[in-house]
């Protein structure tokens, strides 16, 4: 087998056992993700269809969660075009071997208020590191001082001259350093 064809065998299993806990997370509430995770109702069924997956079944208190859903989507729609900033930055630090529809979901759970990890329903920062780094390897890359993964992404649309302002001229004089790089609870 090539290495080309092995590292495919390699991320599609990753992938399917990340977006398996991505979507059972949300469908479980421990997630700050919309319905269909930041995709529309056929890309959300598609990438399901790919990776073999089965929306996950809601346990108890539908209503509950349908209110979430929706005030999620609604959140989500108005805050549109920071997911559009944040949907094209992972976009362009991804290789043709990523999940295209991660990066939707990625950017989704970047509205989030928690550590991204947490807002993806992931266990782990470390677990998260691994899908960025599989998914989005160029972007993933440039994250050298190990900086927390929204603030970096943030980071990146600031220096590319985007309205998402820095509070600092470099990190190392910010006063709110600790944000960024302390250590996550």
């Amino acid at each position: 087998m090539s290495q080309v064809a092995l590292r495919l065998q390699v991320e599609a299993e990753a992938n399917t056992t990340w977006l398996a806990q991505i979507v059972r997370a949300q469908r479980d509430g421990r997630s700050c993700l919309p319905k269909h995770l930041g995709l529309d109702a056929a890309q959300y069924a598609g990438l399901l269809a790919r990776h073999g997956l089965q929306p996950a079944v809601r346990r108890a208190n539908y209503r509950l969660l349908d209110e979430r859903d929706a005030l999620r989507e609604e959140l989500l729609a108005l805050r549109q075009e920071e997911w559009q900033a944040l949907h094209d930055l992972l976009l362009a630090g991804q290789d043709d071997l990523g999940e295209p529809a991660l990066a939707a979901i990625v950017a989704a759970a970047c509205l989030g208020s928690e550590h991204l990890w947490r807002d993806l329903g992931l266990d782990s920062r470390a677990q998260l590191r691994a899908l960025l780094m599989y998914n989005f390897p160029h972007l993933a890359r440039r994250n050298t001082q190990d900086m927390r993964w929204k603030k970096f992404f943030y980071k990146q649309l600031c220096e590319q001259g985007g309205g998402y302002v820095c509070r600092a001229p470099s990190c190392d004089t910010c006063p709110t350093y600790h944000d960024c790089f302390g250590e996550e609870q």
